[in-house]
């Protein structure tokens, strides 16, 4: 089995994806958010990358129903329904709802690996449910795609890549053909304990704090609140088998 992790969507961009099983990696907060929202009921979630798109896309789907959900520099887009706080996406806000997405980096990641054959969203949030979504075969690929944050690395998607390959490597009692990326972020997991404090740490939360908004990692640093595990097909985010 081949394991290739990328630390920013920037990387995953020019990256080969077809054929692979890609796992789409954005702590704080894109991914655990869509986990939270789908959980409360969200019926699919749009990513986009820029605010113009989705707000084209949202028109097109019909107002009625869909909310426009998005964030620069940390704070809800001007006129948009939701920010990217999970703690807005309960299901008073989000059930039966289609969601349209734009984040800095989160949505980003989503639309580079759009040409794997199957995508999966991870967090801390879902993290046990994802390692047991991943393929067993030993032809199989599996991609990490930590979102980063602004073409930088961040401290959070990776530790949270190397978790779930320390996890996964461990219930398969095999190693793979990992890349050097990969080694890296196994070694982060085994560096670290997952608390709030450790997201404060890092610069993406701590750019969160700066704006009001570090009550948030206090969520996103909740390991297993969910056990699903959403997918994108058709540029859609959704759980397998629910209703679109």
């Amino acid at each position: 089995m081949k394991i290739r992790t990328y630390f920013t969507a920037a990387e995953a961009e020019k990256a080969e994806m077809s054929g692979a099983v890609a796992v789409v990696i954005d702590v704080i907060r894109a991914t655990s958010t869509m986990v939270e929202a789908l959980a409360n009921g969200a019926r699919a979630i749009y990513p986009t990358v820029s605010t113009e798109d989705a707000i084209r896309l949202a028109n097109s789907l019909g107002r009625e129903d869909t909310l426009l959900c998005g964030e620069r520099k940390g704070l809800k887009v001007e006129g948009f329904d939701l920010g990217n706080s999970p703690r807005e996406f309960g299901p008073e806000k989000v059930e039966g709802k289609r969601l349209v997405m734009s984040t800095t980096n989160g949505t980003r990641a989503f639309v580079a690996v759009q040409t794997a054959d199957k995508i999966l969203a991870a967090s801390f949030l879902n993290l046990d449910q994802v390692v047991r979504s991943l393929p067993t075969a030993e032809d199989a690929e599996v991609v990490l795609v930590c979102a980063g944050k602004e073409d930088h690395f961040a401290l959070d998607d990776a530790y949270c890549a190397g978790l779930i390959l320390a996890e996964f490597l461990e219930a398969r009692q095999a190693s793979g053909e990992l890349d050097d990326a990969s080694r890296a972020a196994l070694s982060l997991a085994a560096s670290f304990s997952l608390n709030p404090e450790l997201l404060r740490r890092t610069a993406a939360g701590d750019a969160l704090v700066q704006v009001g908004l570090g009550g948030d990692l206090l969520l996103c640093a909740e390991r297993d609140r969910h056990s699903l595990v959403p997918e994108m097909s058709d540029r859609m985010i959704h759980l397998p088998g629910q209703e679109r």
